[in-house]
């Protein structure tokens, strides 16, 4: 449990309040209005999803995936014995035999470069979610014991005046909270562009030139 789990329930409930606050509208002009039609979601809403998203999930994805790597080393250790074989069928078969450990492992468009990728933005992406849920948790630590959160709890409760004040100390506590997350996203998009040339599906980069028959002739020794 971190600290955004830990202000989940007393942040939920202050947001909730202002979820229902804002859904007759913010004030006009007020500095909400450009996140709102970004984020298209108010903030109550858009903390309750962010909730699910955890680092430990996407680290064990980085180390699953490097695991996967060590199998790939053991083919290529194969492939890369030598064989006592001579003539056309070994030709053949050490034309393949480089192509494919060329194509296995061989620079970051190889299968394992394309994996060592793989589990790199999977470590970036739990490092963005730690920091991202920092920062939110230190938003609504802000906005709990701000006056604006006073205001919203009273007059949320019954009898209250949900007039003008009501209004925009909502507006407020959504601005600080929708603005943490914005630039969360922000970052999510960063680090999707950063990676995406390396997580780009590999190819076949090179194909061999001969064809073995079946009843080609092998020398050995």
């Amino acid at each position: 449990m971190d600290a955004l789990d830990r202000l989940a329930e007393p942040g939920l409930d202050l947001l909730a309040r202002v979820d229902t606050l804002l859904a007759t509208g913010a004030p006009e002009g007020h500095r909400l209005w450009p996140l709102l039609r970004r984020m298209q979601v108010l903030p109550g809403a858009a903390v309750r999803e962010f909730l699910d998203l955890h680092p430990a999930p996407l680290t064990g994805a980085g180390h699953a995936v490097r695991r996967l790597i060590r199998g790939y080393d053991d083919a290529c250790a194969l492939l890369a014995d030598p064989v006592a074989w001579s003539g056309p069928a070994a030709s053949a078969y050490d034309e393949a035999r480089a192509a494919l450990l060329r194509h296995l492992d061989e620079g970051p468009e190889s299968l394992v470069g394309r994996l060592e990728s793989t589990a790199g933005y999977a470590d970036a992406l739990a490092d963005w979610v730690e920091g991202s849920r920092l920062a939110l948790a230190r938003a609504l630590a802000d906005v709990l014991r701000s006056a604006e959160a006073v205001t919203v709890h009273a007059v949320t409760r019954p009898g209250g005046d949900t007039g003008p004040a009501a209004a925009l100390a909502a507006a407020e506590i959504a601005t600080r909270v929708l603005g943490v997350l914005g630039v969360a996203y922000d970052g999510a998009e960063t680090l999707l562009r950063q990676w995406a040339p390396s997580l780009a599906e590999t190819t076949w980069r090179e194909r061999t030139t001969g064809v073995v028959a079946a009843n080609s002739t092998l020398r050995i020794g």
